[in-house]
């Protein structure tokens, strides 16, 4: 195991400095001024363009720039931004509100999306295998943003069950709605995912053995068949929590959640590079370390797997 892990860690090396220097050069070599606009109507001064050329090492090239950029953030400065705002303080103050929003929406659609697809591979060709299909296709066909402004609507302007908006604290409690709006859409992908490997999986040679060696109902779906049908699923949720944390714009806008996608979203139509850069540089290593965890679970999940 302590092998795999360390060749592991030693391949994701590679493809954090191919993504990272990816988004380096999206951000900082595409044609154009990164400053127009910083000095109002009027053009910038020469000054302060040389300024900014230094400050962000646009003279050098761009492997001068990402490797100099890539020292400072092993070091932990991500930079600042044009109004010298470090970018490690924009992130220190959204990402926590982002990651419990996403925890919260990871919860609720392996909770609802797993036992719904339980239940319905179970119990296939029923009222109730319909009824999941049907709902589950209906909020496949629903945009994202249509779901949260209904529920925000029903739940909190006409019925008065919830605040419309997010307070600044954004606790656990306040981000439930939220959380799952912006799971709708991958719960449903879930429960039809769930729903098929527990379909393919009761018809295997040793779920047929132990039901008939008597063994409970209970220990036959949850030792037996969930384990070996869980690990698509697991690998979907895996990849799903960074999907949550930077696909979570409209969500954040929609009920003024304080978090990393709005942050992202005004870094864009800013053309705050440096703010950019970290936000994505920091998504690509959630995404890195939950892949890293997905691959540890199927040797939990599934003891066929060994990692020699």
């Amino acid at each position: 195991m302590g092998r795999y892990v360390l060749r592991r860690l030693l391949q994701m090396v590679p493809v954090f400095l191919g993504t990272t220097f990816g988004i380096y050069l999206l951000v900082w070599a595409l044609p154009g001024d990164p400053f127009a606009g910083k000095c109002g109507e009027r053009d910038c001064p020469d000054e302060f363009v040389a300024a900014m050329n230094e400050k962000y090492n646009l003279d050098d090239s761009i492997f001068v720039q990402y490797g100099k950029y890539l020292w400072n953030l092993l070091r932990g400065d991500f930079g600042e931004t044009f109004s010298q705002v470090p970018v490690s303080e924009l992130i220190a103050n959204s990402y926590p509100v982002t990651l419990r929003l996403a925890l919260v929406a990871l919860a609720i659609e392996a909770l609802i999306g797993v036992t719904a697809g339980v239940v319905t591979g179970l119990r296939r060709r029923g009222f109730l295998d319909s009824l999941v299909l049907v709902s589950t296709l209906f909020l496949i066909s629903i945009p994202v943003f249509v779901t949260g402004y209904v529920l925000q609507l029903v739940l909190g302007l006409e019925w008065g069950i919830i605040n419309p908006t997010v307070s600044s604290k954004a606790g656990f409690g306040e981000l439930i709605v939220p959380g799952f709006v912006l799971a709708s859409l991958s719960m449903a992908y879930v429960a039809r995912l769930t729903r098929a490997s527990i379909a393919e999986t009761r018809r295997a040679d040793y779920v047929r053995t132990a039901v008939a060696k008597g063994l409970p109902q209970s220990r036959v779906v949850g030792v037996h068949m969930l384990r070996n049908a869980a690990l698509p699923v697991i690998t979907f949720l895996g990849t799903d929590l960074g999907a949550f944390m930077g696909g979570a714009i409209v969500t954040e806008g929609i009920f003024n959640i304080p978090g990393i996608g709005g942050l992202i979203f005004k870094s864009i139509q800013a053309k705050e590079g440096a703010t950019v850069t970290g936000l994505v540089v920091l998504l690509v290593l959630v995404y890195l370390v939950m892949n890293l965890l997905v691959d540890l679970l199927y040797g939990v999940l599934d003891p066929r797997i060994r990692y020699d």
